[in-house]
């Protein structure tokens, strides 16, 4: 077992994202070595056949020996690299899966601090950063271990003259690989926290778009985007900057190495140069052979600088993974799944406080029988939201406890506890699926009229160009403030649970819009449905049974 005790963090996380693929990435990286080791067999079948055409040869059994064993490898080499890349991109798909699922999973059940912009930016554009670290820096470096000291060795058996030559130049890729490797991974991280500001920021101007427009800020807000992008656009462009000077420098070093070698070469065979060999003049074979593999030495290398980049997006992902993963988080009570309904008649009874990272919400005292109807107000920050979320097991208890149809609300009875609920909140929001999908969220195949005329939601549904085929995006596109929220009433109803909890039922609504969702929730109060409103509206407040003020 591996002791990661003393590893950063960084290297920590690293490690947890590599360890469920890390031996398909060996393979990948063995296939990859068995493939680069097959070219000096070409190069020395290449040799062969041409010093023997210099000689004098004409039968053509050299030849076609020669031709074979060159066919053969690359055959086989051919063979290698594809089950390589195979193996390789199979394990980036399945870790960006993983890390995907695992991301959203944990959003869901236990919100962090990060707006939905930046998870969605982290999970569409971010994650797929992923694949080119998987699939090139790791083979990369498996040959770079290996490939670059076994040719090493040969050159030096042929000639200590090429050998000495490779190895001043060789180890100057690495090094100049490192000192601009730094600053590529500090451009990458900058370039990765921008791509997530940005999106944060064009969420929120497309949420408040209209109040924009009334305001006139539209142009000031459309300034403030280009401003942003245009800070992206530098920053992705000092990263090209880089990249491209990283190059540079790498090709240099190694045509230059190339070169030393090929002049080296050319001399001696033309008898100018009669050092550098083991004993006696350089051959056209032995000649031919160094030439060959010259490139192939430095070619690792130069894979290795390329995917040095990739290495620093990777890894710029895999730091913000490690915060997300790291980042105080508002615990979901049971597991989310779907259960029965919690047996028993419905009754609620609250006292103590919700717990929030960093501190603690104290909650009303409440009391709330069958069939009853309750107003929670208070001024804004005072808790209403936060007690209908502890109502409904959203965020963890500090102290105190809240009681549900006689029982404590836990883990073992939270998620059957929500199967009795119906949820309406502030903010209309609609997934990508048809009004039909969306009236029926249990999947029953009820008939959606009936809750659509409790909202007095038929007229808006009729409509629409698609009926119940629509689909209205997520903020509920093609229809009003007022009718979303009736929309959303109507799904509350459709879901037939006992507890109805609304979050600002009427918020942002004219009266007559107001008056019709109010209307809507007594129908409901008065089919025996049990109701716990947040509101500052006085209206909705006067409209329940009693009120208790935060």
């Amino acid at each position: 077992m591996t002791d990661t005790s003393s590893k950063s963090p960084q290297a920590r996380a690293t490690a947890r994202i590599i360890a469920p693929v890390k031996r398909s990435l060996g393979r990948a990286g063995a296939l990859a070595v068995v493939a680069g080791l097959l070219w000096p067999v070409q190069a020395a079948c290449i040799a062969w056949v041409i010093a023997g055409w210099a000689a004098g040869e004409t039968a053509l059994t050299r030849t076609a020996l020669g031709a074979a064993g060159f066919l053969l490898a690359g055959l086989v080499r051919a063979a290698l690299d594809a089950r390589a890349g195979a193996l390789l991109f199979d394990a980036a798909d399945r870790t960006i899966a993983r890390e995907r699922a695992a991301l959203l999973g944990r959003e869901i059940r236990a919100p962090g601090p990060d707006s939905s912009a930046a998870v969605a930016a982290l999970v569409v554009q971010k994650l797929p950063m992923l694949q080119p670290w998987i699939t090139r820096y790791h083979v990369a470096m498996t040959r770079t271990r290996v490939l670059p000291l076994v040719l090493l060795a040969l050159a030096f058996s042929q000639s200590w003259a090429v050998g000495l030559v490779l190895l001043v130049a060789g180890p100057l890729i690495p090094l100049f690989m490192a000192l601009v490797g730094m600053a590529a991974e500090q451009a990458s991280r900058r370039q990765m926290d921008e791509i997530g500001s940005m999106n944060g920021m064009l969420m929120d101007r497309l949420s408040a778009l209209l109040d924009l427009r009334l305001l006139g800020a539209a142009d000031r807000a459309a300034e403030d985007f280009r401003d942003r992008a245009e800070a992206l656009r530098e920053r992705t462009m000092a990263v090209l900057r880089i990249a491209f000077l990283s190059s540079t420098v790498l090709e240099l070093f190694a045509a230059l190495g190339v070169a030393m070698v090929a002049v080296f070469v050319g001399f001696s065979l033309l008898g100018e140069i009669g050092f550098g060999t083991w004993g006696g003049q350089m051959t056209l074979a032995q000649g031919l052979f160094l030439l060959l593999i010259a490139p192939e030495f430095f070619q690792p290398l130069r894979d290795l600088a390329a995917a040095w980049h990739d290495r620093a997006a990777g890894l710029s992902v895999v730091a913000e993974l490690d915060a997300l993963d790291a980042a105080d988080r508002i615990a979901l009570i049971g597991s989310g799944a779907a259960a029965e309904p919690l047996a028993g008649p419905l009754t609620l009874a609250v006292e103590g406080a919700a717990a929030l990272p960093g501190r603690a919400v104290p909650l009303p005292s409440l009391d709330v029988a069958g069939g009853e109807a309750v107003a929670l107000t208070g001024s804004s920050g005072v808790g209403k939201t936060t007690t209908l979320a502890a109502v409904a097991g959203l965020v963890p208890m500090a102290g105190g406890r809240v009681t549900v149809c006689g029982q404590a609300l836990d883990a073992g009875t939270a998620d059957a506890w929500r199967a009795r609920l119906a949820w309406l909140p502030q903010v209309p929001h609609f997934p990508d699926v048809t009004l039909a999908e969306f009236l029926d969220p249990r999947g029953t195949g009820a008939d959606p009229w009936p809750a659509l005329d409790l909202a007095q939601a038929r007229h808006i549904v009729e409509r629409l160009p698609e009926g119940l085929n629509t689909r209205l995006g997520e903020s509920g596109g093609g229809v009003s403030g007022g009718e979303a929220r009736r929309l959303m009433l109507a799904r509350a109803v459709a879901t037939g649970g006992d507890l109805i909890l609304a979050d600002e039922p009427t918020a942002d609504l004219d009266p007559e819009t107001a008056a019709l969702v109010i209307a809507a929730l007594v129908r409901l109060k008065d089919e025996g449905r049990t109701l716990l409103v947040a509101t500052h509206d006085p209206a909705m407040a006067a409209a329940m049974d009693r009120e208790v003020a935060l």
